[in-house]
């Protein structure tokens, strides 16, 4: 439910009908703190991608936060080394959850160019990735579509956990397959039905 149809209901009806864990999510989807870690050139673009002309603020990412105690989303943006690697780590560790991770660019997402022993082959080696961004580096625009994904895994796969009490910790999370209809997947044998079909906009 998004934020038009929710001023929609309460004009007819007078009051809105949801779940706490409803509101949570819809809180949570619209208002993503990207923690922007730009290792090497995709940073430029990531840049670019919060700069007035293509304005991140319309998804509700134009906080940046560079501690990862305040931000939702490890938007990795570069080559990853290994000493590096466990920097990436710890910034990972300290996020509180729930949390998602975006690889940006191909150096993030396989090491790009770097066939090297000090270069990591992907960052799925050692984060859960939740989405990865092709392209050398990507445009703006992908960008864009990765976090209109996310927002579409956060509507439609996570559920909040509205008590604990300190009683358990939160699962860690891990990189499982989640079929998007935002993007191409160009493993799935039926991708010519998905660049057919009409695609949603979970921009509100």
């Amino acid at each position: 439910m998004g934020i038009i149809d929710i001023v929609n209901t309460i004009n007819n009806n007078g009051y809105v009908q949801m779940s706490i864990g409803e509101i949570i999510k819809w809180a949570q989807k619209n208002s993503p703190w990207p923690n922007g870690l730009g290792i090497s050139c995709c940073a430029i673009e990531m840049m670019a991608w919060a700069s007035s002309k293509f304005d991140s603020s319309r998804y509700g990412a134009e906080v940046f936060r560079m501690t990862p105690r305040q931000s939702d989303i490890l938007l990795v943006a570069g080559t990853v080394t290994y000493k590096m690697g466990m920097v990436v780590r710890r910034i990972y560790d300290q996020m509180v959850d729930p949390k998602w991770v975006i690889a940006m660019g191909a150096c993030a997402s396989t090491g790009g160019m770097f066939r090297t022993y000090s270069v990591i082959q992907g960052i799925d080696q050692f984060l859960p990735v939740d989405l990865f961004i092709a392209g050398c580096p990507p445009r703006p625009e992908a960008i864009f579509t990765a976090w209109l994904a996310i927002k579409e895994k956060m509507d439609k796969a996570y559920n909040p956990t509205l008590i604990n009490l300190g009683k358990d910790v939160s699962p860690t999370p891990r990189a499982e397959k989640y079929n998007s209809d935002i993007c191409f997947d160009p493993l799935n044998p039926h991708h010519q039905d998905y660049l057919k079909r009409k695609k949603p906009f979970y921009g509100d």
